[in-house]
């Protein structure tokens, strides 16, 4: 199955370069890239692509904006894509639904693998940056756990389990190995997990595991 992605960089050396590397991957398609953040939004209405590769800072429309109305309207997953690692703009993005987060400096090789990661439904994409992201600017806003919302309460117990491994940052794979489980029975407790809670992807999860103190 072809990828189809639309890559949105207001910088044209730097987007040139995002395409020609998505390009070498014979399973990814570049199918429209967009200059700001607005275009980007036009263009996941007119293609809807699989992936939007969505810088943050950009002209007419920031990143996070036009990740919000993209996952809104269910246009195509986004991994959002920055310079810095513990941006306001970022957390904004993840809050917004981005399924994934990466840094610029990711060598073309990640940045395949990662793309590959999202359109199969992983959405964590650096469990090691996305602790980083939670603690920074989840854990300090919340001295003490917030109240449950009744959503969480009617999780199952093993439910729960997964949703305090999101927040760890767990990749299903360390899920399965945290709570002796197939890593398959794990994506369906992920999903049965963001249904419940009405959440768009894994990474709102471990951020609201966060918030709540769940572990």
């Amino acid at each position: 199955m072809t990828i189809r992605i639309v890559v949105a960089e207001d910088q044209s050396a730097v987007r040139a370069g995002l395409v020609l590397i998505l390009g070498s991957a014979p399973d990814i398609e570049v199918v429209g890239e967009a200059e700001d953040g607005e275009r980007a939004v036009e263009l996941a209405r007119e293609l809807r692509p699989d992936l939007v590769l969505m810088d943050v800072q950009m002209p007419r429309m920031d990143g996070v904006t036009a990740t919000r109305l993209v996952v809104a309207e269910g246009l195509a997953d986004v991994l959002v894509l920055t310079t810095f690692d513990l941006d306001e703009y970022v957390f904004g993005a993840l809050r917004a639904g981005a399924s994934g987060f990466l840094l610029k400096n990711t060598d073309a090789k990640d940045l395949i693998a990662a793309v590959r990661t999202v359109a199969g439904g992983e959405g964590l994409i650096a469990p090691a940056v996305t602790r980083r992201l939670i603690a920074e600017f989840a854990a300090p806003r919340r001295p003490e756990p917030a109240p449950e919302p009744a959503a969480v309460a009617r999780l199952t117990p093993r439910e729960r389990e997964v949703l305090g491994a999101l927040g760890a940052g767990l990749s299903n794979a360390e899920i399965a190995v945290r709570l002796d489980m197939a890593e398959a029975t794990v994506k369906t407790h992920v999903s049965k997990v963001l249904g419940k809670l009405e959440l768009r992807s894994r990474v709102q999860a471990a951020v609201l595991a966060q918030e709540l103190g769940i572990r």
